[in-house]
């Protein structure tokens, strides 16, 4: 299925290409869910094998197998992509063209980058060698290097408009729930997809913040259960949920779809303070995995919450579980 809202950006890249001034090192950016792998697997395929009928990005999307393509991504058994991985890479990239049209690199996601492969990476951005096209994908662009993202082309790919999304989805599958998970997933509707499976989940979790936020329940015991379920996923869930109650406290329920308290918990939060809470969530997801023990992270998170925040952003901002640890003590 395409991608049709990355029309705008697509025939901006097709129109370059005829002209023959495409960048030689792209970023793509956006949220999770946006298509942002689909939309590098499409540019490959344009430059090396061109294909005036596929003018969109679709999903799923295939990496074509091309002896002048390469995908790096991170190993399943590491955390990071290496310095190794990008010096092959490297020495790759100087050797002549298969087949004419030039190499490509994907590098995903840019944001797994250690700080040595990242600037073992800089003179090949800087100064691709032939015609080789690098396409970056960064989830999280904070994490990148400014040195690494000066010298990329930005393309930022944004989330449809609710609408559209939805419109996208009930092709995939009709009927479905889709507005729910699209609210879930903060409007990535590729993000929306996984999300349908955790709406159960999500709902559960939502009648636990809702209480805990009333004062209700215990935190000790609601994060027993939340540390038995995908780290990231609760992370992410909860990173969401504060973003819509900053909307909320900012612009109105109007602006927050999705969120899953209501006035009466939303009204004793400050909103400097979910600022500083969405810091703290945020910090935790960067954490490499078994760098903290979980269930006290997130008893810690539902301590805080349900106390109404008040103490988020009395400390200094020092870094992941020190951060949150020194407002236990």
């Amino acid at each position: 299925m395409d991608l049709f809202w990355q029309k705008t950006i697509a025939r901006s890249w097709l129109d370059s290409s005829s002209q023959d001034r495409s960048p030689h090192a792209v970023m793509l950016t956006g949220p999770i869910g946006v298509g942002k792998r689909a939309a590098a697997a499409w540019m490959a395929a344009q430059k090396l094998t061109p294909d005036p009928l596929t003018i969109l990005p679709a999903y799923p999307f295939e990496v074509i197998q091309h002896p002048d393509m390469r995908w790096i991504s991170t190993p399943e058994d590491k955390k990071t992509i290496g310095i190794d991985q990008i010096r092959a890479l490297v020495g790759e990239l100087v050797l002549t063209s298969y087949e004419g049209n030039g190499k490509v690199a994907v590098i995903e996601p840019a944001n797994d980058l250690t700080v040595n492969a990242a600037n073992s990476l800089l003179k090949t951005l800087e100064e691709p060698p032939g015609d080789a096209l690098l396409i970056l994908v960064a989830d999280r662009v904070g994490k990148l290097p400014a040195t690494v993202f000066s010298r990329c082309q930005r393309i930022d790919i944004a989330v449809p408009t609710e609408p559209m999304a939805a419109e996208w989805l009930d092709r995939l599958q009709p009927g479905a729930a889709w507005i729910d998970a699209l609210r879930m997933s903060g409007g990535a509707p590729l993000a929306a997809i996984q999300a349908l499976d955790d709406l159960e989940t999500s709902q559960s979790m939502g009648r636990d913040l809702q209480a805990l936020g009333k004062g209700k329940g215990s935190p000790i015991e609601v994060a027993a259960r939340w540390a038995k379920l995908d780290t990231s996923f609760v992370f992410n869930w909860l990173s969401q949920q504060t973003k819509l109650a900053v909307l909320a406290n900012s612009g109105g329920r109007e602006a927050a779809a999705g969120l899953v308290i209501d006035d009466s918990v939303l009204c004793r939060m400050d909103r400097r303070n979910l600022f500083c809470y969405l810091d703290i969530i945020n910090r935790l997801r960067g954490q490499p995995g078994g760098s903290y023990n979980v269930q006290l992270a997130i008893e810690g998170l539902l301590i805080d919450w349900a106390s109404g925040l008040k103490e988020c952003g009395l400390t200094p901002p020092i870094d992941g579980m020190e951060l949150m640890l020194a407002r236990r003590k």
